[in-house]
């Protein structure tokens, strides 16, 4: 049999677990079913793959040592709507009860077996999956500006060859901006797309995706603040 060939648009998938066997199985069987895997073995691990990773969905075990697979969730879901599936004990109840109340989307319990969770995982994404674009043409499917490249559906940030890690604020306030072609928009209109909880906050994390993507960040050829507006990504036509 030939491996099968993981291309770009394939879902990414980040597989939380502290068992290394779990691990590794779940990455070579979900891998020849065409996924692409990346995987942490604790929350804090997680958490830094979050940064610079954008994922399809996460597998996240309940029982981890230091902060639990539930409190990972209620992270992640004050942050972001990416699906998650969730391990479970076959006797923990009450995490599965748990979980279902942080915003998970399904669980499977333990032993499973990974027909199933494979199962789970298509469903899961096909009930989540974006609506496809309108064929206006309007919104890009990436932008350039200077040596930078940010890919709107994925919210990947690259120079070149290099990722530029990014929070996920800083991503939907770059796919907000760019989806606008040069447009100036103000910054309670960036707010209203759930780039921030205010314009206060969106003035900090502009300043900080600036320090990123500029060599100037007090003086920004990249993204622009238009006086008593609010900003603007200034893209290469």
């Amino acid at each position: 049999m030939q491996p099968v060939q993981i291309t770009d648009e394939a879902p990414h998938l980040l597989i939380v677990d502290d068992d290394d066997r779990i691990r590794a199985l779940l990455s070579r069987f979900l891998a020849e079913k065409g996924y692409r895997v990346s995987t942490a073995d604790n929350a804090a691990e997680a958490r830094a793959r979050m940064e610079g990773l954008v994922f399809d969905l996460i597998v996240l075990d309940v029982m981890m040592p230091g902060e639990s697979g539930i409190d990972l969730a209620k992270f992640i879901r004050s942050q972001s709507t990416i699906p998650i599936l969730m391990l479970t004990a076959r006797a923990e109840i009450e995490d599965r009860i748990a979980g279902l109340q942080t915003g998970i989307d399904d669980y499977v319990t333990k032993p499973f077996d990974p027909r199933e969770l494979l199962l789970r995982i298509s469903s899961i994404l096909r009930r989540t999956a974006l609506p496809p674009p309108e064929q206006s043409g309007s919104e890009p499917e990436s932008v350039r500006f200077g040596p930078f490249v940010f890919h709107l559906q994925r919210g990947e940030l690259r120079q070149g060859e290099e990722h530029i890690r990014i929070t996920e604020r800083e991503r939907e306030i770059l796919r907000v901006l760019a989806s606008g072609l040069g447009e100036t928009l103000p910054r309670e209109a960036l707010a209203e797309h759930g780039a921030a909880s205010n314009e206060r906050t969106i003035d900090v994390q502009i300043n900080r995706l600036r320090r990123k993507i500029e060599v100037d960040p007090s003086n920004p050829l990249h993204l622009q603040t238009v006086r008593g507006i609010g900003y603007k990504l200034v893209v290469d036509r």
